[in-house]
Formats: structure tokens, sequence, C-alpha cells
């Protein structure tokens, strides 16, 4: 019974050391600089950041220091990661959505060419590409000499089957690709998995689905061996969320399932799409949250909200912000200029 009872303690205090913490970062009223709090309204690094990025679950967030035109790592203490690259970008959409650390590597660029940065601050794959994704699933596709290819952790290179011309991250063993003007997707072994037959393509989720657009411009969703699913008939999609409903767009904005069916929701003026099971509802100037029903099941009563992001949403009363839960009661009461999203770190 001692040794069972010795056993169970070692596990818990196992569990309890690689335990994720959530952190997200939050402007005070007043201030320009950023730090980072707890799901208790704390600053656990001070603002002193004008441009910083969310926590990864490798526990580091990417900082940009405007004196040394450059991007640095952060731990959870706000130590400085030492790495053998002084200086180095990061990559982003139109300055948005910062790629940090994914798969345990990050895509930077030294000088003119990318390569990847490990969690030790050492470039395991040397800056030598034109343009990179970001890894996923141990795989990345890059680009070199106009050529796109796949590499993985050990920067070993493989060709793919294919001429391809775009190449995007992959995303449950696929990664889209475009040959000529259509688009398809190629497995991590190079090869055609879906041949090249759309006018745009989303990436699979772990419904096994991915939105697709024909030649033609209809939008339905597709399996991993290209098989309509939902058949294309509307104008836009989004991606399914985790509870399996997707924000659809014909006429105007609705909601169906993995099977196309249409879900009824509770009347507003604009939605959101679904996360945490939850999506908001935006009626005069006035926001809450339905549920996978369709129901309102948080009331309209914000000026402002973000998404449910790992259970908690940002949400403004009047010209401040903080945090509810998926009740909809206040967490973090409004006191911060600005906010993002808590998110899970796991060191």
């Amino acid at each position: 019974m001692k040794a069972l009872y010795t056993i169970i303690l070692c596990l818990a205090i196992a569990t309890q050391g690689y335990a994720q913490t959530l952190l997200a970062q939050a402007k005070p009223v007043g201030s320009d600089n950023w730090g980072y709090i707890n799901t208790k309204g704390e600053f656990i690094i001070s603002p002193q950041y004008r441009v910083c990025n969310a926590f990864g679950t490798d526990g580091l967030a990417a900082i940009y220091e405007k004196k040394e035109k450059s991007f640095h790592f952060i731990d959870r203490k706000g130590v400085r990661l030492e790495s053998e690259v002084k200086e180095f970008d990061l990559k982003n959409i139109f300055g948005f959505g910062t790629k940090g650390f994914e798969d345990g590597l990050a895509p930077v660029r030294v000088g003119k060419n990318w390569g990847f940065l490990d969690v030790t601050g050492k470039l395991v794959v040397k800056a030598q590409y034109e343009d990179i994704n970001e890894f996923n699933g141990g795989f990345a596709t890059v680009k070199s000499d106009g050529k796109w290819l796949i590499i993985d952790k050990k920067g070993t290179e493989l060709k793919m089957t294919a001429d391809i011309v775009d190449a995007k991250a992959f995303s449950e063993g696929l990664a889209p690709v475009r040959v000529g003007d259509s688009w398809g997707y190629v497995s991590a072994d190079g090869n055609m998995a879906i041949k090249p037959q759309f006018k745009s393509v989303g990436q699979f989720g772990n419904h096994g689905l991915a939105w697709a657009k024909t030649e033609t411009g209809q939008v339905g969703f597709i399996d991993k061996q290209g098989n309509w699913m939902v058949e294309p008939r509307f104008e836009a999609a989004k991606d399914l969320a985790s509870n399996g409903i997707a924000r659809v767009k014909t006429d105007k904005w609705m909601f169906v399932d993995k099977g196309g069916n249409e879900i009824s929701v509770a009347q507003a003026d604009s939605y959101g799409d679904f996360s945490d099971g939850l999506a908001y509802a935006k009626t005069g100037g006035k926001v809450g949250f339905i549920n996978a029903q369709g129901e309102m099941v948080i009331n309209q009563q914000f000026d402002k909200v973000r998404d449910f992001k790992n259970g908690y949403a940002a949400a403004m009363e009047g010209d401040k912000w903080g945090f509810i839960d998926t009740k909809g009661n206040w967490v973090i009461e409004p006191q911060f200029e600005s906010v993002k999203d808590f998110e899970k770190t796991s060191k």
C-alpha cells in the first residue's frame, strides 16, 4: 500500500512538472508597452515591450527590438534566449501573425535567406532558402533556386514529384501546393496525394476535411483522398472548428456541420467562427456567444470580444479589456487598454 502511494505521489509530481500554464499579452491603460499576465490578471513579466508575441507551447515568446532591428526569444521569466544567430527576422503575414516555434523549430531569416532555429538557440537548418513554411509533423516546405522541396528536422531534402510553383505548411500530413494555376496536396514523401484541380484550398484539420474551391468558384469540403464530403455549393467557407462546425457563405454567412447540414442559430447581425465550442454573435453593437446548437448562451452585453482560446475570451466593457470564461463570467475584470489571447506554454 505504501509503495502504491509512493508511485501515485511521484506521478502527481511528474504531472505537475509538465503542467501547462496559460499566459496572455496585456497593455496597461496609458502605456505603450506590453507585458504578460497569468489567469489572475497579474503581470508575471512587466510591461516593457513595444512589440511582442504570444508564448508557444515550447515556453518561448518572440520579442522585436526596434533599436536592434531584430527579433529574439524570451522564456517565462523574461530571460533572453542566447542564440548563435545575433540578428534575425521571423515570418509573418503583412506584419501580422508572427511565426515563432512550431514543432520545436522556428523559421528565421538571416540576411536574405531562411533557415530554422531550435529552442537552444542553435541554427539547426542553415539559412540557405529563398522561402520556407513552418514545421508540422516533422516536415516543412522550403524553396531553393526557385523550386519547392520538403525537408525533415535534420535538413534532409526531398524533391517533390511535381513542378510546384507555390506551397503552404503541412497539416495532418498534407501540404497544399500549386501546380500551374491549380492547387492540390502533397504528402511528406513528396508524392501528390490529391491532384491539382482546385482554384484554392484550405488546410486539413483534425476532422480530416479541408475546404476547396472549384475552378468555377464554388466551395465545399474534401477528404484526404480528394473526395467531396460536402458538395461545392458555397461562395466561401472557413476552416472546420474543433466541434465540426464551419462558417460558410451563400447570399449570407451561416453555419454547417461536417456533413453539410445547416445549423439554425440565434438571430444576429454578424457572427464569428467557432472556437472552444462557442462563436460570437453581434447585434446592434453588443456581442455575446452562441453554442453549437445555435443558442445564445452568453448574453450580448460586451462592446467587443475576441474568440475563445483555452477556455477564456478577451472582452471589452466600455474602453477597457478583461477576460470572461465560457459561462460569460468575468475572471479578470476590465482593466487593460489592450489584450491578446491566453496561450498554453509548458515550460
